[in-house]
């Protein structure tokens, strides 16, 4: 009855299968919030008991161009963790806990191995996060996508008191910024860093990464930080985050300064990890692209006060993510500026 749907393209049996594979994924997940039937048109949560105003904060994002580095290494579980570790980081920055999360994922034929591997890469991050996968749609369009390919998107729903939200209206002049260490390109850069590696240096992915003693796949796979457990126990105490992703540390600390504050950033005030200095190297990048492109090895900012910045930094290292002193807030025009030692 669908052979006419399958000669175009579209696999029912397939889509069944990666259903009820995904169905068991997703019931890992479960928590004492999550409501109604797994496999519903929507997913349910409830929002935890205590909080006098409850506001839901609501974040969506993808992985971007390193699905194709997925595609091309035959690993495709990490790029589903990192899809619920950015998407955690976006509404931490707002101070809120994850309640829930939806994911997308489209792609031409659909392989159910593929599509549970991606899934149980996002099971793995929201059971991490005591997160509810509450549902998300798999998309079989191979008009739209080459064979292999897929695109990833996921959605998150987190809960924060409105007394208690993050908005960067407390930053001041005088505040310090505390980088926290990223481990590599997290989710953002890639298109560059893909030609730069596959076409200018002609490597591919089994290959050694220069300078590293690890593969391609090993370095540009390396999952997608979660600052949750280095910021949440301290949150309290600070007076914005920013999440360093597409834009780098100018696109992304500028987004929680007032208009009567600028941040300078120490350039020298932290370590490059080796990707970084290999691809602009490699690439010919200048300064400048490389801190608008990539996150240069900070993948999370807080501001704070100088007396918060010690008990902030040794939280991080209790759950091993260093963290360093790395600029300031002054008085100015808003923006980011770095100084050069």
């Amino acid at each position: 009855m669908t052979e006419h749907y399958a000669a175009a393209g579209v696999r029912l049996d397939a889509a069944e299968e990666a259903q009820r594979r995904i169905a068991a994924l997703v019931r890992t997940t479960r928590t004492p919030l999550a409501l109604g039937a797994i496999g519903a048109f929507a997913g349910m949560v409830r929002v935890p008991p205590g909080y006098e105003r409850p506001v839901l904060v609501l974040s969506t994002d993808g992985v971007g161009t390193k699905v194709l580095v997925a595609a091309r290494a035959g690993v495709h579980d990490t790029v589903g963790e990192d899809l619920v570790n950015h998407c955690v980081n976006d509404i931490l920055v707002h101070g809120a806990t994850p309640l829930a999360f939806l994911d997308y994922v489209a792609t031409g034929q659909l392989e159910p191995d593929v599509a549970a591997a991606i899934v149980a890469g996002v099971a793995r991050g929201c059971r991490a996060h005591a997160v509810t996968l509450a549902g998300g749609e798999t998309a079989q369009l191979p008009d739209l996508y080459q064979p292999g390919h897929y695109d990833l998107a996921g959605t998150i729903v987190g809960v924060v008191e409105e007394r208690a939200a993050l908005h960067g209206d407390l930053v001041r002049p005088g505040d310090v910024l505390i980088g926290y260490a990223s481990n590599g390109l997290h989710t953002n850069g890639y298109t560059l860093a893909r030609r730069i590696l596959f076409d200018t240096l002609r490597l591919d992915v089994l290959d050694e990464f220069p300078e590293t003693g690890r593969t391609v796949a090993q370095v540009l796979l390396d999952v997608h930080c979660s600052y949750a457990t280095a910021v949440t126990p301290i949150i309290s105490r600070l007076h914005a985050l920013a999440h360093i992703t597409g834009g780098g540390i100018p696109g992304n600390l500028v987004r929680v300064l007032p208009a009567d504050a600028e941040a300078l950033v120490d350039a020298g005030g932290w370590p490059w990890p080796t990707v970084f200095r290999v691809l602009m190297r490699a690439g010919d990048v200048s300064l400048g692209e490389m801190r608008r492109v990539f996150n240069l090895g900070v993948g999370m900012i807080a501001v704070a006060g100088r007396d918060d910045a010690e008990a902030a930094i040794a939280t991080a290292k209790r759950v091993g993510i260093e963290a360093w002193i790395i600029g300031e807030v002054r008085a100015g025009t808003r923006g980011v500026k770095f100084s050069e030692r």
